[in-house]
């Protein structure tokens, strides 16, 4: 397996998750082929990081806070097919902060314990009127590790 370069040591990156959402993939989620459709790892990452940002007490009201994340950018590594019914875990971690933003990385997990996918993306904090990066503040990096 090719290890995407934004994982360093594939054992320590994999061990240090500990959030993750489950997801059963749904018949609509399939392509003609039998197996995800590849924008639908995106749909996942999309549900568990809301999810993970929520459970640490970060967005409680969406749509009402002043101040919100983007996505930045955001990618997917496919590994191995993943297929109607399959039971997964999507796993989200914080990896690194910039200033505004942080990278935030995913693992997929099938119910044999093996990674499907893997994905990272950034994340901007900006404030929703003047739509300019606010810089992280002590508490707000502290919730998201």
């Amino acid at each position: 397996m090719r290890i995407p370069a934004y994982i360093d040591d594939w054992t320590k990156w994999f061990e240090s998750f500990t959030y993750y959402w489950p997801v059963t993939v749904r018949f609509s989620e399939i392509d003609m082929l039998g197996h995800v459709n590849n924008t639908v790892t995106f749909k996942y990452f999309e549900e568990a990081r809301i999810q993970f940002l929520q459970e640490q007490g970060l967005k409680k009201e969406w749509g009402h806070d002043s101040i919100v994340f983007v996505v930045a950018d955001l990618q997917c590594d496919y590994i191995k097919q993943v297929f109607y019914g399959d039971n997964l875990k999507i796993y989200v971690k914080t990896a690194s902060f910039g200033t505004s933003s942080c990278d935030i990385h995913y693992k997929g997990i099938n119910e044999k314990e093996e990674v499907v996918f893997t994905g990272r993306g950034t994340i901007v904090q900006i404030d929703k009127v003047s739509g300019r990066p606010v810089p992280f503040n002590d508490e707000t990096k502290q919730l998201l590790t």
